[in-house]
């Protein structure tokens, strides 16, 4: 088999492995995420391909929202590898989530490699309408 190398592409390798190692235990690298808010929610995309979903860890303290996983190698340790490009090791990554959401009714799903949280805006933090009374009455504070 004929093979071409490129010395600048491996050094490029090599100093990305070196800048962005793997996590451990101690020390998770980071998660990639998208964050946007839809409506009355706000929804999370945290990029996690080839992650088992039983080997994702969500968990809820003081607001602080954290997501930890780890990728262990698919392989048997016994065998000799020619390419190992794909990081693995501890990820994490936390949020702190405001008072203007919900925390205690956060959705998770996991598709395609994509962990998707739903975390629905709080009623409290929703907009609300005061009527004002005209007859020395004190009016409800209305939602919408």
């Amino acid at each position: 088999m004929l093979m071409r190398t490129d010395p600048f592409r491996e050094l490029d390798r090599l100093t990305q492995q070196f800048f962005q190692p793997a996590g451990t235990w101690t020390r998770p690298a980071s998660i990639p995420m998208d964050a946007y808010r839809d409506g009355d929610e706000f929804v999370v995309h945290f990029d996690l391909p080839g992650i088992d979903p039983q080997a994702v860890e969500l968990d809820v303290e003081r607001n602080v929202l954290t997501v930890k996983v780890e990728r262990r190698p698919a392989h048997k340790a016994d065998v000799q590898m020619q390419v190992s490009e794909r990081p693995l090791g501890v990820f994490s990554r936390q949020l702190f989530l405001g008072d203007s959401l919900d925390a205690d009714r956060i959705n998770a799903s996991y598709a395609n490699g994509v962990l998707t949280l739903t975390i629905p805006i709080a009623e409290r933090a929703k907009p609300r309408r005061i009527e004002v009374s005209a007859d020395g009455e004190p009016r409800r504070i209305t939602t919408g």
